[in-house]
């Protein structure tokens, strides 16, 4: 009953979370209008007479500039040095019929995003990014559907993404695709391209006009084993020799048209913003001589950009302007929302280029005003004048070169203003979710103090405010309603729902202010409070955001301090070393956890990947290699040695720990060095199906076992107690007949609500060791321990207390329970090394606030190829395993060496504290959300906001609703479990003892 009522305080607070969450994000993270009007022109007026009569698109996913550029930036890998060098030779060779640029792709880097990019000649925006998953059909107009308006043929073969953004379009003899996702296939998609692109090429009567052709080996090389492996080398290599035969074998009135979506970063992933990831290679040839030479065209029409580390600066163009290009050059209109500018080389004809620019600015002229009479034309008001004005400078220019300057002017002015209008905000909804979310906080904050001050009453207290917030959130809700009758007007973009889920979380809220009022002596500040302000203050510079990994580590040493202080003045001998040997145990276990490190961009060149073996090459180190399998065994027995201090390495630890823990700990490490055999070839390629297969049975027996084995035995058997009697002949107290008494002995009897919480937690911990990758379960093991030193810490601190307490006080006894144990409430100190762990865990397994750094392989721990569900699953795990794990493992605090007797309420008690402890994980990481939040919308034109700000708030977000879910499943299975089967044991104990006068049970700690 306690368990449900403590049960509910959580969830609300975890509802109140997710509606100011909702509320922020429908305002920060918008999305564009896409406006469905299409570019029509009966007579050809907006378009050019075609130079081409066919086109071949051919893209090699991520193919950066650097791949092909004749001057490939220093230093550079031996293994990618120019081994693409059909764009370049032909460049050289051919000027004229050949030019490569270095394209920027919009981000975020993401495939679907990128398609719909280089056909529609808009942009995306942040939140399109998670559409990558799930792509829907594009709905603006695009050259594709430019080209069926047209009467010609799309032939597709490759990357399955293109059918499922162009339904129903391609024809259906002519289109090929295949699986884009199982990065663990490097060939299958490019040889399914060449399978049927040169038939169809060769094929006289093929009846087709375009081909588009989508490689994606060069991607999944770089997701799978980085850029600088020798693989990288072999696919470029592939993809040289793909397109030297294209060139060979294409028509004269064929023009080619090869490109990047994307390109990558150093360690071969993309999603970003990152200069490696937005600059994509881009080579058109055409072989007749029908494109315009450098010199023809204005200087300010052929900007120039400098790829890193390169000696000289190349050509730059935007990738979109490929758009309305490509559309000129096939004689088709420009698509309605282009945003793009024409390539000023490809027009060459005599008035070619003059006419091309004409068309290309009054197609943005046209979609500029029909946005601006959109319903979300109001956002254009900032900069319109300024629009105006440069179309004014458009039709006042005479004379070819100044006219073609003041055109360019207008469409590249369009865009900078397009991809700033797009990061607009609602700034009401992004009030209201702030709001929310101030006051949860506070109201945490009252419960969190609150409860420190309850004792046994807590329950009842509990009870009532449990009914207090259910009509708080009932009024809320129907004066959300009522206010948004009259206001509705005033409140561009908010609807009903929006006002329901304001009002209901902020009156309960203020309900909850208003009657938890603890005491002021429950909000003195403390080192613990300063340190959670300075963590949450550090959101508002980006510098501090950037370097967070390494600040985190300072503030969890710091966060250690006043336990040590604690220790020197212990009054026993015991308890200093105890809380002075553990202490360093810990901060040995975070200093050894900092050592791994991946770097985010933002921080070269003051940082160097530890994690992976490079920046470049994903791979274990081999000190990591050597520890992987004595960490597996030697984590389990390090677990159970703790136990076996408190003698509750009984029941169900007896199974877990030495039998199950192991045998998971070694599948998990095998899969992941499985994984890099396979990947690295050391046995060779024709080992791959052996080793594909293993490791993927290896990780379903790791998690099945445990799911399946573990957690079940846990579920009916939980509690870690080793329970004997013996029967002994006594006198009679009054000389008559000798009576027998049952002594009952109880190993494990004062941790038995710690360890068997332990155990539940050991079995999540196996979990997520097996879908991190071995850096990441060093890292793990290593968390593991530091929580178990955390733990004794708190345990042997409270004892101190508790000591001095009893030599102040003119009663001790008053100090201390019947049994001699403290009892106090948890502390907010004592939450905060665990909330600060979580995060230094994410950091160090691999991880950053950016979404580079998503650890793709761990889509494919369960499934050989991609299965969106259990995919999903382990990249989840993956990404947030560490947050969920140490928020789980908070209850301990409150668990650790607390009897379950001969406290009268001892349940109460228990939950009381674990409900507490949880509540203190939450706040901990609902004031991160807050100062991140605010920091984000205070910031939002800030030049670093989709780089820095928005990623870390949106980790924040996620992070925020894995520690509420783990805290919630904490309290009610694992902690509720517990007490229920602890009543059971030691209620039914005590009436045996009763009726057979037993002696109490003896306790052996």
């Amino acid at each position: 009953m306690s368990t449900r009522k403590g049960l509910f305080l959580l969830a609300w607070v975890f509802f109140v979370h997710l509606a100011g969450l909702y509320l922020y994000t429908r305002g920060f993270l918008l999305t564009r209008l896409a406006l469905s009007e299409r570019t029509t022109c009966a007579d050809g007026s907006c378009t050019l007479a075609p130079t081409h009569r066919r086109a071949i698109v051919l893209i090699i996913d991520a193919l950066r500039f650097d791949f092909v550029s004749p001057d490939p930036p220093q230093p550079v890998s031996p293994y990618h040095h120019n081994v693409l060098t059909v764009a370049s030779d032909m460049t050289t060779a051919h000027p004229g019929h050949s030019f490569l640029f270095d394209s920027f792709a919009d981000p975020p880097t993401t495939t679907s995003q990128r398609i719909k990019g280089l056909t529609t000649g808009s942009l995306p925006t942040f939140i399109d990014m998670g559409a990558n998953f799930g792509s829907a059909s594009v709905a603006e107009d695009t050259l594709i559907s430019q080209l069926q308006d047209a009467g010609k043929k799309v032939a597709f073969m490759g990357d399955d993404t293109w059918t499922t953004v162009f339904t129903d379009v391609f024809s259906p003899e002519m289109c090929f695709p295949y699986e884009s996702f199982n990065v663990e296939d490097l060939h299958t998609v490019d040889e399914g391209v060449v399978r049927h692109l040169f038939p169809l090429m060769s094929n006289a009567s093929a009846q087709w006009d375009v081909i588009i052709g989508h490689f994606l080996g060069v991607d999944h090389v770089g997701h799978r084993v980085g850029p600088d492996h020798p693989k990288m080398h072999a696919k470029l290599t592939q993809m040289d020799d793909v397109l030297r035969r294209v060139v060979r074998e294409m028509e004269d009135d064929t023009l080619l048209v090869v490109l990047g979506d994307h390109g990558m970063d150093r360690r071969g992933d993309h999603g970003g913003d990152g200069v490696l990831e937005t600059s994509a290679a881009l080579w058109i040839y055409s072989k007749t001589p029908l494109l315009l030479g450098h010199n023809s065209a204005p200087v300010s029409l052929l900007p120039t950009r400098l790829f890193p580390g390169a000696n000289v600066p190349h050509r730059s163009v935007q990738q979109i302007d490929l758009v309305p290009s490509l559309a000129l050059l096939l004689g088709i209109p420009i698509p309605y929302n282009n945003l793009g500018t024409v390539i000023p080389e490809l027009f060459g004809r005599s008035g070619q280029l003059e006419r091309a620019l004409e068309l290309n600015t009054k197609q943005v002229k046209q979609y500029l005003d029909t946005y601006r009479a959109s319903a979300s034309g109001g956002e254009l008001d900032g900069a319109w004048g300024d629009l105006q004005e440069r179309w004014a400078a458009v039709r006042n220019t005479q004379g070819d070169e100044t006219q073609w300057i003041a055109m360019e002017a207008y469409t590249r002015f369009a865009l900078a203003v397009c991809r700033e209008l797009w990061a607009q905000f609602n700034v009401t909804l992004i009030g209201l979710g702030l709001t929310v979310l101030v006051t949860g906080t506070v109201a945490s904050v009252a419960l969190f103090a609150k409860l420190g001050e309850l004792k046994d009453d807590w329950v009842d207290w509990a009870a009532k405010t449990r009914w207090l917030c259910v009509r708080g959130m009932a009024a809320g809700s129907a004066l959300g309603v009522i206010a948004y009758i009259p206001l509705r007007p005033f409140m561009k973009g908010v609807d009903a729902v929006h006002c329901i889920l304001f009002g209901a979380p902020l009156v309960s809220s203020l309900v909850i202010i208003a009657t938890a009022r603890p005491k002021a002596s429950s909000l003195r500040p403390s080192s613990s409070h300063i340190l959670l302000i300075l963590h949450a203050l550090a959101f508002a510079s980006n510098s501090f955001t950037i370097w967070e990994d390494r600040i985190i580590t300072y503030l969890l040493i710091s966060s250690v301090v006043p336990s040590v202080l604690a220790g020197f003045s212990a009054p026993t001998a015991r308890l200093r070393y105890r809380i002075l040997g553990f202490s360093a145990l810990f901060a040995f276990c975070v200093r050894a956890m900092a050592a791994s490190t991946v770097c985010r961009e933002e921080q070269h060149p003051y940082c160097h990947v530890t994690f992976f073996a490079s920046s470049s090459l994903p791979e274990p180190p081999l000190l990591v290699l050597l520890l992987a399998v004595p960490t597996a065994l030697g984590l389990p027995f390090i677990i159970r040695r703790f136990l076996q201090v408190s003698k509750s390495d009984n029941g169900v630890a007896e199974i877990v720990l030495p039998l199950l823990l192991p045998v998971v700990f070694l599948q998990g490490a095998a899969h992941w060095i499985a994984e890099w055999l396979d990947t690295a070839e050391v046995l060779g390629p024709e080992w791959h199906w052996v080793l594909r297969t293993g490791r993927t049975l290896m990780a379903q027996g790791a998690m099945g076992s445990t799911v399946l084995f573990g957690l079940f035995v846990w579920w009916y058997h939980p509690l870690c107690l080793s329970v004997s009697a013996k029967k002994q002949a006594g006198a009679d107290s009054a000389g008559g007949e000798a009576k027998t008494k049952t002594q009952v002995t109880i190993l494990g009897f004062g941790n038995a609500f710690g360890a068997s919480y332990l155990v539940l937690w050991c079995g999540i911990l196996g979990i997520v060791y097996t879908v991190m990758q071995l850096t990441g379960q060093l890292v793990l093991a290593l968390a593991a321990i530091a929580v178990l030193a955390h733990v004794e810490v708190v345990d042997s601190v409270r004892d101190v207390r508790a000591l001095e307490a009893a030599f102040a006080s003119k009663t001790p006894s008053a100090a201390l329970d019947a049994d001699g144990r403290p009892t106090p409430a948890v502390r907010f100190a004592e939450i905060l090394p665990l909330a600060l762990l979580s995060l230094h865990t994410f950091y160090a397994t691999g991880h950053q606030s950016a979404v580079a750094s998503i650890q793709w392989k761990a889509a494919f721990v369960l499934t050989p190829t991609l299965n969106f569900g259990w995919s999903l699953v382990t990249v989840v795990l993956n990404t947030l395993g560490p947050q969920f794990l140490l928020a789980l493992a908070v209850p301990l605090v409150a668990l650790w060496n607390v009897e379950p007797l001969p406290h009268p309420a001892a349940d109460v008690f228990v939950t009381g504290g674990a409900v507490r402890a949880a509540l203190g994980m939450m706040l901990y990481h609902s004031l991160l959300l807050l100062g991140s939040a605010a920091s984000s919308a205070w910031l939002r034109r800030h030049l670093m906001v989709w780089k820095v700000f928005a990623p870390r708030f949106m980790n924040a977000a996620v992070t925020m609703i894995a520690v509420d879910v783990a805290v919630l499943l904490g309290v009610g299975v694992g902690v509720g479990r517990i007490t229920a089967q602890a009543a059971k044991l030691f209620g039914g104990m005590g009436q045996q003892q009763s009726s057979d006068n037993a002696q109490r049970p003896e306790s052996k700690k």
